[in-house]
């Protein structure tokens, strides 16, 4: 069954709404270090307004980010539920045109007739199940060797993820600490 031009137009879509959110991320990163470079020049020349300036929009550049981020997720899971949604429609769709053939074929023949296609049809069907369920087991075991590190390796992948997932985090944090830093010297 050809995919629609509608279907493809669907796809181009989303694609380009990713590649929009993906480019606005980046444009905000951009925007965060000339924020970072901004407070740095501001605090060497001791240009407390200034610094407190560029702290504030670094501040709102992140959660901007980080906001745009979330969009994006939920963009691309939804994207998948809908395509696994899709899938499900059309395997209902063709369990429905397979029952209205069957019952067709009940009709126009005699009983002994269709039992006998029955079971042909059946010894079919079992045979492809029992080839797909090799099929899949051969895959699944292929994927397994194929993601199966060593302990090191996982450990790495781990520790990897865990510091990228608290890296924006760990600078809000900074930049709350400095904010309640600023706010004492000025108070002084």
């Amino acid at each position: 069954m050809g995919v629609s031009k509608k279907e493809i137009e669907k796809k181009m879509l989303i694609k380009k709404t990713i590649n929009e959110m993906n480019k606005q991320i980046q444009k905000l990163e951009e925007q965060k270090k000339g924020y970072i470079e901004s407070g740095k020049q501001a605090k060497q020349r001791g240009l407390t307004a200034q610094y407190n300036l560029a702290l504030a929009g670094l501040k709102m550049t992140i959660t901007q980010q980080r906001r745009v981020y979330e969009m994006k997720l939920n963009f691309e899971i939804t994207s998948q539920m809908k395509d696994m949604s899709a899938m499900t429609a059309d395997f209902l769709k063709g369990m429905s045109s397979l029952s209205k053939d069957m019952m067709k074929l009940t009709k126009e023949s005699d009983f002994a007739k269709v039992q006998k296609q029955f079971a042909e049809a059946m010894i079919g069907v079992e045979v492809q199940t029992e080839q797909m369920e090799e099929f899949m087991n051969e895959t699944e075991s292929s994927f397994t060797t194929a993601s199966a590190g060593t302990e090191e390796e996982n450990k790495e992948l781990d520790s990897l993820m865990t510091n990228e997932a608290t890296a924006e985090s760990s600078i809000e944090s900074e930049i709350e600490k400095e904010l309640e830093s600023l706010k004492k010297k000025m108070a002084e």
